[in-house]
């Protein structure tokens, strides 16, 4: 069959299952656009390319398929880098395709003409470019296997604009089934006991590759044994919290007593993840364990310190293979508990709940009583209470997401997407793919004023698609996280760090998709007698007291829609103390 080599790259995603890509158009790719208007995938039009990375970085993290995001060159290549950053760092596997200037047009300077491989090939696991109209299928193909292969990562793709015009008779590939490696028999028995001799033995959780739920597994066979599990920073959706062997999460914002107790253990199992940078506060706590590592990265890519065992296998193949002896029958959580008590698991479960007991901020923290404002800590544990630990939270970076760590609980896998590399402007746009991909649950960003404006944008796109996330907007009128940062070390010298802000409330509530004239004039709004179709409405309410918040947040919950709650609180108002239990 004869077809361009935009409309077989489209083919290639389709046929490996791809539901959704997330784009930014222009003129440099228009054959895949045209390919994509017969496709079953949905093309979910951004409104910049890096919310469109964002977008699809977050549906990766949450169903475990490479994340598509479509851009087009020079420019539109440059606002999506961030995104690139965020899956190279964060190890989520990503594919980037990248319209070019035409072949003849190379090494010209011409308009908006750059080099792929330059600028790409440091933050990314491959760079390819579809010089050849024979390989659009296979080049795409690889891309998905790569993106997806050993320690998951962004894969970036060239498009050059006269290439995907071209008529190719290529089929379309088949993307083969590929299981991760088992541990063998005698590897997860020589674990076993292992953690049966010792006497703090932990688990740390973290990366993705947990959305199937095997996380709830290991969870139950360790608490049985009794030892405890911790999780990596925007990792701890891994396991239900309300699991006896919850410990609680390392890295940013984390209570000094999980972090104590993480620095105790005499041995510790790092699954999808690595004793890294954050999770180990800046190289410090944690290094004189026994470490074993169960990861699908052969070059044990950002783990510091000691490994003395390395266990190649994926978090659900080492789960089932530790949890069963065979394909029928459970393993005895005895062969791994040896001579231990709870005692050493309760400690650190115990630690954890205090920790994340909900409590006012005038306590948790006696400096901020008395601010003008919202109580954060009032709010986020009305907000847990309501969301019952079933809801996808997305957060955005910086000091107005900690409450949300510390107070929201998750006993759902595919839960939770934050910026691992710490990058601003994610909570908007991955609430609005988490309500595309998953429209059943409620999906609710947390973010400060900065991160917001950084990709509030995105919210028409959850408008223009049939998304309805709750977005929950802390205004303090400062970067909060380097306004902490300058009064320890320039104390009394504010600069760089004060911002002015609109009414977010009133923002939210200006959208109405049945008065949009772009939206009632598009394919999606239309009925089937070419009527436009009416939409939802905005809600948008500013909170300004800690009374006005819960039912403020009934309303935006009960509305059928995108809901907004702008909270307002005191900029000198700090998070809660990591020293502080209840």
């Amino acid at each position: 069959m004869s077809r361009s080599a935009g409309h077989l790259i489209v083919d290639t995603l389709e046929s490996a299952g791809i539901e959704r890509v997330y784009a930014v158009p222009g003129e440099s790719y228009l054959d895949v656009l045209d390919g994509l208007y017969d496709a079953d995938i949905e093309t979910v039009v951004c409104r910049q390319e890096g919310g469109a990375g964002f977008m699809a970085l977050a549906e990766s993290r949450m169903t475990g398929r490479p994340g598509i995001a479509m851009v087009t060159r020079g420019p539109g290549a440059a606002n999506a880098m961030i995104a690139v950053h965020t899956a190279w760092q964060d190890a989520t596997a990503l594919v980037l395709f990248v319209g070019l200037v035409p072949l003849n047009d190379r090494s010209r300077e011409s308009f908006q003409e750059f080099s792929l491989p330059e600028w790409f090939s440091s933050t990314a696991k491959r760079v390819l470019t579809i010089d050849d109209e024979d390989r659009a299928g296979e080049i795409t193909a690889d891309a998905l296997r790569i993106a997806a292969s050993g320690r998951p990562g962004p894969v970036v793709v060239g498009l050059p604009e006269d290439v995907l015009v071209r008529l190719t008779e290529a089929p379309t590939p088949t993307l083969p089934e590929v299981a991760p490696p088992t541990p063998a028999p005698a590897v997860i028995d020589g674990l076993a006991s292992r953690i049966a001799a010792a006497e703090r033995p932990a688990f740390v959780l973290g990366g993705d590759g947990w959305h199937n739920g095997c996380g709830a597994e290991l969870a139950g066979l360790a608490a049985s044994a009794g030892v405890p599990i911790f999780c990596d920073w925007r990792a701890y959706d891994a396991i239900p919290h309300s699991s006896p062997a919850w410990a609680g999460w390392l890295g940013y914002g984390r209570a000094d007593a999980v972090a104590a107790g993480f620095a105790e253990a005499d041995l510790v199992i790092f699954v999808g993840c690595t004793r890294s940078d954050v999770l180990s506060d800046g190289y410090t706590i944690g290094f004189d364990a026994e470490t074993i590592l169960v990861s699908l990265d052969t070059e044990a890519t950002q783990h510091a310190g000691r490994i003395d065992e390395h266990i190649i296998a994926s978090a659900d193949s080492f789960t089932r293979a530790l949890t069963r002896t065979d394909a029928a029958d459970v393993r005895d959580a005895s062969q791994l508990r040896g001579d231990r008590t709870d005692e050493w698991m309760q400690g650190r479960a115990d630690a954890q709940s205090r920790f994340a007991a909900h409590r006012p901020d005038a306590e948790a923290t006696p400096e901020n009583s008395g601010r003008a404002g919202v109580d954060l800590g009032v709010a986020f544990g009305i907000l847990d209470d309501r969301l019952g630990g079933e809801a996808i939270l997305s957060y955005g970076a910086g000091n107005a997401t900690i409450w949300g760590h510390r107070f929201i609980r998750h006993e759902r896998p595919s839960s939770l997407v934050g910026a691992r590399n710490g990058a601003m402007g994610l909570a908007v746009p991955a609430a609005v793919a988490a309500s595309l991909a998953y429209p059943e649950r409620r999906a609710v960003a947390v973010c400060g004023d900065g991160d917001f404006l950084m990709n509030g944008q995105e919210i028409a796109t959850a408008f223009a698609h049939g998304g309805s996330p709750l977005i929950i907007v802390v205004d303090n009128g400062v970067y909060g996280t380097i306004v902490s940062h300058q009064e320890n070390h320039y104390p009394g010298r504010p600069s760089g760090t004060r911002m002015v802000n609109p009414n977010f409330a009133a923002w939210m509530s200006a959208f109405d998709l049945s008065s949009s004239g772009a939206a009632s004039a598009s394919k999606a709004s239309m009925n089937g007698d070419g009527a436009s179709v009416t939409g939802p409405t905005g809600h948008g309410e500013r909170v300004e007291t800690t009374e006005e918040f819960g039912p403020a947040l009934d309303r935006a919950l009960a509305h059928d829609g995108p809901a907004l709650i702008h909270v307002l609180i005191d900029p000198a108002t700090m998070p809660p103390a990591a020293d502080e239990t209840a």
